[in-house]
């Protein structure tokens, strides 16, 4: 049997107004220090988005998008997505699961054990952002 290797994940979350402490689930950022895998996935259901904040305008809705078009970028050390990108993966893990009161935010950070971080990855993002 393969060796389980240690791993910690965040939730990224949409919190449109931060008052009301209401989200929903938009991405994943999953790290294996033992692998030096940082990586991440996002997705915006802005239907649903809509639901929870119908007083978010289009241009709302799509800087929202912008940024969280970012995050797998930053999580990739894509130096053209700013100076955090640059840092080493476990300082961008830092910066992209730091507790925020914006209104994308990550949530507390999990641990857990897996085979492979990229599969895990996609498992999370499957049962935690998509809808069943």
């Amino acid at each position: 049997m393969p060796a389980r290797l240690a791993f910690e994940y965040a939730v990224i979350r949409i919190v449109p107004r931060v008052e009301r402490a209401e989200f929903i689930n938009a991405g994943v950022v999953l790290i294996c220090r033992s692998r030096r895998y940082l990586a991440a996935r996002v997705e915006l259901d802005r239907g649903r988005l809509v639901c929870l904040a119908p007083f978010c305008s289009e241009h709302q809705i799509d800087a929202i998008e912008e940024q969280l078009r970012l995050i797998p970028r930053i999580a990739a050390g894509d130096p053209e997505a700013g100076p955090i990108a640059r840092l080493d993966f476990r300082e961008r893990w830092h910066w992209l699961a730091a507790p925020s009161s914006t209104i994308v935010q990550s949530s507390p950070a999990h641990t857990g054990l897996c085979i492979d971080p990229a599969q895990q990855l996609d498992a999370l993002f499957a049962n935690l952002v998509r809808l069943p």
